[in-house]
């Protein structure tokens, strides 16, 4: 397989500059003059719209900036992309990250896009979802999957744990996930009702569906945020996740909700994005959500103005030790309501609204989802 020491990155098939390989495993990246006469800011803390050369450090994403970070596939999808580097006889540990992003191509999150491509042969699409869990579930067990290409087509880009896939269900891009291996029978059930709670706690979700099985409750699905589809054909919306705008891996809970809601008024200068962020931790605290590290929160651009994306990775959940991945005014294991009246204070939020708003977000999580949270803490 070569090795890819240069690409040029495209957002949406517009032009925005060039990346290459740097000495000390770093790279550099470098706005094209078109982009910063008619584009935006890609990731604004790092990589401000102006001219000249802009270069890495090392860490903490093995030489890439973060933004550019975020296309690469995590968990599941990399571990699909390792399987097919195995498969064509390559040494997964040796492929360095911009010949990752070169695998990555027009296929990742967001709408950042990579040239060169380096492409695999493609599989057959199939909507049968049983079909696709089973063959998930042999991959999980270090098995031979017998349609890997078709694995790694819908699933290929894409980052958590849990097996997933990417589908065109009714003209509308969706993700619909599969159980991992220890996870409760009802993962599908209980991540739907999770995310229609969040709804009425007045926290935007994308939409939602749990599509039908034979084999249990059924598997969750959620519409894609990043792509909108019209009759003009599909756009790709911009996006970043707090690990990449503030070069933080999430892998080290080392956030915590005060820099959270700072991050959200900085990119997007809007009240209300600090307020649905406000509400997100409060259920993230009462629906004993813990995996709340940096890549599950991301922002969407699109023109240069920034927004908070639909909540998503909505479920019960443990991380590090059993702590909230990111802190809540420094404290992780048992924040109660002088920690949320701490982050609310410090975003500039009156007391009597956060309060009010975490008194609603509780009741309304322990009437919805008490079974669950009860369950799961025996």
């Amino acid at each position: 397989m070569r090795t890819v020491d240069k690409l040029e990155v495209y957002c949406d098939g517009r032009h925005v500059g060039t990346m290459a390989a740097y000495q000390h495993y770093r790279t550099v990246f470098q706005y094209t003059e078109s982009w910063i006469r008619e584009g935006f800011s890609i990731s604004p803390l790092s990589l401000p719209l102006v001219a000249g050369v802009k270069a890495t450090k090392a860490d903490p994403f093995d030489g890439l900036f973060g933004i550019f970070a975020d296309s690469l596939p995590d968990g599941w999808g990399r571990l699909l992309v390792d399987r097919m580097l195995r498969r064509e006889g390559e040494n997964p540990e040796e492929i360095d990250p911009l010949t990752r992003l070169s695998i990555v191509g027009q296929s990742g999150m967001g709408a950042l896009e990579y040239k060169p491509v380096h492409s695999w042969k493609q599989g057959t699409e199939t909507a049968d979802l049983d079909y696709l869990a089973a063959e998930c579930q042999k991959i999980l067990r270090s098995e031979e999957s017998n349609d890997l290409d078709t694995l790694f087509a819908l699933g290929g880009s894409s980052g958590g744990a849990r097996p997933k896939v990417m589908l065109k269900i009714d003209d509308e891009e969706w993700i619909v996930k599969f159980p991992a291996s220890g996870d409760p029978e009802d993962i599908g059930m209980m991540e739907y009702d999770y995310n229609l709670c969040a709804q009425e706690c007045g926290i935007e979700i994308p939409k939602v569906r749990l599509f039908a099985s034979k084999n249990g409750a059924g598997y969750f699905g959620s519409k894609r945020f990043d792509r909108i589809c019209s009759e003009t054909g599909e756009e790709k919306i911009h996006m970043a996740s707090a690990s990449a705008l503030l070069e933080i891996s999430h892998r080290i809970p080392a956030l915590d909700y005060t820099s959270l809601m700072a991050l959200t008024w900085h990119v997007t200068r809007k009240e209300t994005d600090v307020l649905k962020m406000f509400r997100l931790m409060c259920f993230n605290i009462f629906a004993h959500n813990r995996d709340d590290h940096s890549n599950n929160f991301s922002f969407l651009c699109k023109k240069g103005d920034w927004k908070l994306a639909p909540a998503y990775d909505l479920t019960w959940s443990n991380s590090l030790g059993g702590e909230h991945a990111t802190s809540i005014a420094g404290e992780g294991r048992n924040p109660g309501i002088a920690d949320i009246l701490r982050v609310g204070k410090r975003a500039g939020i009156k007391e009597t609204n956060v309060r009010l708003i975490a008194e609603e977000v509780q009741e309304k999580v322990n009437n919805r989802l008490g079974k669950y949270i009860n369950r799961n803490k025996k």
